[in-house]
């Protein structure tokens, strides 16, 4: 039974635009860190072969040293009996003269698919057992988009039977990608193949599709490139048999990017906001707050993040309150709907509250009720 590590989109050498120098070196370094996990995992899992289905580097053209370190990476799996089997993707595409992966085929160590139509790339030995890989690698102007994975080289022989490629699964009745760049794969043709898994990089959101008896997975991109693109925070391990893949997932060192929304509605001033986020507070993590609710006044955004940046390594907040204000509440007041009618019922139970403490929870179920009653006007 072959196992597998299954990894796509690392994306190595990416550096984020929007930091500054310090923390986009800093992120750089932490991503480009996680491939030498992803061999840690693999030994650690005892997997047969590592399979990096495109975009293991950021662009066509990384800088030397960055290509040397990653063959140090794979040369500790190649030295350790683990197959290495890769293919470009579409940042690392094989179309430019001057790809990287042009001036690796004499040095990949293990199986590169640099067919620009679908072919049978090689066959694997995994204790005594064949391992068949087949696969394309999309190359401009020579691979024809249109037809490229609806004619595939069918499994033969004993053994597993494994399919490699950078692309996007075609939704059922589509038959074209926004890009040809991003090779568009044919479902119905893989799963009339009969492969044993079908291993697709390209796709940032990690992804487990039926294709008939076949499963066709995208990984992910284990380590986001930002906050809106999180990743899969995980590694992707799977055991295969004839007719059959099992998939789990085990955790990655990854940075931590997180959503967080907040509703402020019930919050008593600025000093509950600030407290709020700041229990949040993570120096190592990306995080985007959503704030949403009612409140008396607007926000002064700038000055709200200022005052909570230095808890994170990175922070955006994202305003998407209401600013109730008095002259607001007058306006609706005024008009016979069922805002309205709820504004002047909470007015008058405001003019009759005993003391402020009762005033202040009225106020917070007023903003609480313009706040629900807001998508129905």
């Amino acid at each position: 039974m072959p196992r597998l590590l299954h990894l796509a989109d690392l994306h190595l050498g990416w550096r984020p635009r929007d930091l500054d120098d310090a923390r986009a070196n800093s992120r750089r370094a932490r991503r480009d860190a996680l491939l030498e996990h992803a061999v840690d995992t693999a030994l650690a899992e005892h997997v047969d072969a590592v399979v990096i289905a495109g975009d293991l580097f950021e662009t066509f053209d990384p800088d030397g040293a960055l290509v040397e370190r990653t063959l140090l990476q794979l040369e500790r799996l190649r030295d350790a009996g683990v197959h290495v089997v890769g293919v470009p993707g579409n940042h690392d595409e094989l179309t430019y003269p001057t790809s990287v992966y042009r001036s690796l085929v004499e040095r990949w160590p293990g199986l590169l698919v640099t067919s620009p139509t679908p072919t049978k790339v090689g066959t694997l030995d995994v204790h005594g057992e064949p391992l068949h890989v087949y696969g394309l690698a999309y190359v401009g102007g020579v691979t024809d988009v249109r037809t490229a994975t609806r004619d595939l080289p069918a499994p033969a022989g004993d053994g597993t039977h494994i399919f490699v490629a950078h692309g996007t699964l075609m939704a059922p009745g589509v038959s074209s990608a926004a890009s040809e760049r991003s090779l568009p794969l044919d479902r119905d043709a893989l799963a009339a193949a009969g492969y044993d898994y079908v291993a697709l990089g390209h796709v940032h959101a990690p992804a487990i599709h039926r294709l008939g008896a076949t499963l066709a997975v995208y990984p992910g991109c284990v380590g986001g490139k930002g906050l809106d693109d999180l990743g899969s925070r995980h590694w992707t391990i799977v055991d295969l048999e004839r007719g059959s893949a099992d998939v789990r997932e085990v955790a990655a060192p990854v940075q931590p990017l997180r959503h967080v929304t907040l509703d402020v509605t019930a919050m008593a001033g600025r000093q509950a906001i600030d407290d709020a986020i700041a229990s949040l507070a993570d120096e190592a993590a990306l995080v985007r707050v959503r704030l949403v609710g009612a409140l008396p006044t607007t926000l002064d955004l700038a000055a709200l993040t200022e005052r909570a940046r230095g808890d994170f390594f990175h922070l955006e907040i994202r305003d998407e309150t209401t600013a109730v204000s008095e002259a607001l509440l007058d306006a609706w007041a005024a008009v016979p709907t069922v805002r309205g009618s709820f504004v002047r019922r909470m007015r008058r139970r405001l003019d009759t509250a005993a003391d402020d403490a009762e005033r202040a929870r009225i106020t917070r179920a007023l903003l609480h009720g313009i706040d629900a009653l807001q998508e129905r006007v």
